[in-house]
């Protein structure tokens, strides 16, 4: 007579307990670093542009010399711009933006999206307004969300396609040259 608590269907319902939990540690890892990012270099060409933000100024390459700066191309419809947008605004503030300027470049949306957006999430980056997509194309994003990085002297360093938590450690390697 077999032994009523140790069947074989417990058997099996034990040992897939135990690798469910031997597999957590590995699992909460990836879920605070996950890797829905690339990073590529980028050498530019950081073309000439003009682009006007959701309070009117108009933005040129003159306005990003002497700082660090990302280029985050996003837009409201797309899930992962809208989660790493708060890290973009602690980054900024970290930093500040004198020595490193965070434009959220908008993608192909109303002005009033971008605006409301931005208001309704707190988000007091400077939002620009790629409303006809001409800047996107000019430097090749066509992932969203794509942050490109200068550096401090106003050369092009790297393409970003992705999520970022801008405030974790991986950003902080990725902005550490950029500042010196």
């Amino acid at each position: 007579m077999s032994d009523p608590f140790f069947t074989r269907r417990s058997f099996l319902q034990g040992a897939m307990a135990a690798a469910s939990v031997a597999a957590l540690p590995a699992l909460a890892i990836e879920a605070l670093n996950p890797p829905g990012f690339e990073v590529t270099p980028w050498a530019g060409p950081l073309s000439d542009f003009s682009l006007v933000d959701i309070n009117g100024k108009t933005w040129r390459p003159a306005d990003l010399r002497g700082r660090a700066v990302l280029l985050n191309f996003w837009a409201t419809w797309c899930p992962p711009c809208r989660a790493e947008m708060p890290t973009l605004q602690q980054v900024a503030e970290f930093y500040g933006s004198d020595k490193l300027l965070v434009l959220a470049i908008n993608f192909k949306e109303p002005a009033a999206r971008a605006l409301k957006f931005a208001t309704a999430t707190g988000l007091t980056l400077p939002v620009l307004l790629d409303t006809d997509g001409r800047a996107a194309r000019q430097w090749g994003v066509n992932v969203f969300p794509t942050t490109l990085l200068l550096d401090h002297r106003g050369q092009p360093r790297q393409r970003v396609r992705g999520e970022v938590d801008w405030s974790g450690r991986a950003a902080e390697k990725l902005l550490q040259p950029l500042l010196k």
